[in-house]
């Protein structure tokens, strides 16, 4: 998969399946709806009208399900009928295992993507998670010949016009943020340590012409960055806090994605076990989503101030490394004990979004973290958990998920009841919970949210993406499509003004939000 190209386009053209092998998916709803004439040129002359429409009554999704039209050279795949209301519309996760599973082989191949057109970008976004970008196979390193695989939409229902050059070039700009963040949060630390990090940020500044701000080593404790600097300072490669910074003519607001970049989490001295500690290279998802949203989102036409705060470390154990009893003092002045070091993410995040809020003058700061195993508990493997100071927004992020295939369900937000859970005798907080059965993911969101204060005026939200940041032992790119959903209302593009819940300014009124969700059907 790693040398696939991916071209979306508004015709794939004509090609019959032996020399371009293809695969077709849809609802079968969707499917029956679908002309002769619209894809006759890619199955004709070994699939015929007659092989295609019995193909069609043959399938039988449970919930999804495929039929061969043609040997291994063509198919169709029907994805679920109906979906619960905590999933897409799309059936996004179910796009991806289709197109992993029934796409025939070759060297240039075609998808037919049957949907309607409020399902577009999901369903691109799926597309992509399935041809990652990152391999070491000695087999794949000697093969030089890129692959193409053409992805064409047929648009069903109302507003059904192809799509145009502006929407399709969103949608290669999604795809693309996508690969690069599963393909940062597949590599191993000893090819994506925090300086690798550094030259992935710098490298997705230049093609924006953008100088990123970067802040290291022994600089971040000079500066008050006890978070970060604790975390990393025992790793050979030292921390960093770094920003790209996108400013617009005529902004009115200031955006900051603050991203948890631990490039390896061995826990520190309070160290992972053997079963624990591998795929802990995936510790980096949130800045790698940050970084894949921020390059797509800019390149888009962004109208606001975005500022992406990407916190990097390698929670090693060394001498230097943090000891529990240790006393850090945080970018906001607050003093934590440790009495667990691999309750690191919050530290890190910490120090990202108060400098977002001091140094940036955000009013609207998200965190985007894989930061705890009891995310999986509480939301599962398919669901980020999300918590914010906002009701709106979280019913946004919710939204957005739907819309974007990047499934998010809500956290309790109560600190009154939980934050005591950080109580410490010694210090303004500790940084882990007392009671490990008490709202896990909760507390370490609010840990967070305490360094701003929750007081603080503007608009903050935590994302944990622990487990859908990976399926099995691939990175999925998780976080992408739901960040330029979420904030697609500030976008120049029409397709993520279309899966945005939220509206010009900050958050639409919720009656406004609930009407325009139920245009697009997602509640």
């Amino acid at each position: 998969m790693a040398n696939v190209v991916l071209e979306f386009t508004a015709s794939a053209g004509d090609s019959e399946p032996q020399s371009r092998p293809v695969l077709i998916i849809g609802q079968q709803t969707s499917l029956q709806q679908v002309n002769w004439s619209q894809i006759k040129g890619k199955l004709q002359p070994v699939v015929s009208k007659e092989v295609w429409q019995a193909a069609l009554s043959a399938l039988n999704p449970n919930p999804t399900d495929s039929c061969p039209l043609y040997l291994n050279h063509a198919a169709v795949a029907a994805l679920p009928s109906r979906v619960s209301r905590h999933n897409s519309p799309s059936s996004a996760h179910f796009v991806s295992r289709l197109v992993r599973t029934c796409l025939p082989g070759g060297t240039n191949r075609c998808i037919v993507m049957v949907c309607e057109r409020s399902d577009v970008f999901a369903s691109a976004c799926a597309i992509a998670r399935a041809f990652p970008l990152f391999s070491r196979r000695s087999t794949s390193s000697r093969r030089t010949e890129k692959k193409q695989v053409t992805i064409e939409f047929v648009i069903i229902g109302q507003d059904s016009g192809p799509l145009d050059p502006t929407e399709l070039e969103c949608l290669s700009n999604a795809a693309d943020g996508v690969r690069l963040a599963a393909r940062i949060v597949d590599t191993p630390c000893n090819e994506m340590s925090t300086d690798h990090f550094l030259d992935e940020i710098r490298a997705v500044g230049t093609e924006l012409g953008i100088t990123p701000v970067i802040i290291r080593g022994e600089e971040l404790k000079q500066k008050g960055f006890g978070g970060i600097y604790g975390v990393g300072k025992a790793a050979v490669h030292p921390p960093a806090l770094a920003v790209l910074s996108h400013t617009p003519d005529g902004a009115t607001q200031s955006i900051a994605w603050v991203g948890k970049g631990i490039v390896y989490d061995t826990g520190g001295l309070s160290i992972k076990g053997k079963t624990t500690m591998p795929g802990m290279k995936r510790d980096c998802g949130g800045a790698a989503a940050i970084l894949g949203a921020f390059k797509a989102t800019v390149k888009q036409g962004f109208k606001d101030n975005l500022h992406a705060v990407f916190c990097l470390a390698e929670n090693a154990v060394g001498p230097t490394a943090t000891r529990p009893d240790d006393i850090h003092t945080l970018y906001s002045g607050k003093t934590v004990e440790i009495n667990n070091t691999d309750a690191e993410g919050r530290l890190v995040l910490s120090d990202g979004v108060v400098y977002a809020s001091k140094d940036l003058s955000a009013d609207i700061i998200l965190d985007m973290a894989t930061l705890t195993g009891a995310q999986g508990i509480s939301t599962g493997k398919y669901h980020a958990a999300v918590m914010t100071n906002s009701e709106q927004w979280e019913a946004a992020c919710v939204r957005a998920g739907r819309s974007s295939g990047d499934l998010a369900h809500p956290l309790v937000y109560c600190p009154e009841l939980h934050f005591s859970e950080f109580t410490s005798a010694v210090a303004d907080m500790k940084n882990s919970v007392a009671d490990r059965e008490n709202a896990q993911s909760s507390c370490a969101g609010l840990f967070i949210g305490s360094h701003l204060g929750f007081d603080w005026p503007g608009v903050w939200v935590h994302v944990d993406i622990a487990s859908p940041v990976h399926a099995g032992e691939r990175a999925t790119g998780f976080g992408v499509a739901l960040l330029m959903a979420l904030f697609g209302q500030a976008s120049d593009d029409p397709i993520l003004n279309q899966v945005s819940p939220l509206g010009v300014a900050s958050a639409v009124p919720g009656e406004q939000m609930e009407r325009d969700c139920k245009r697009r059907r997602l509640v």
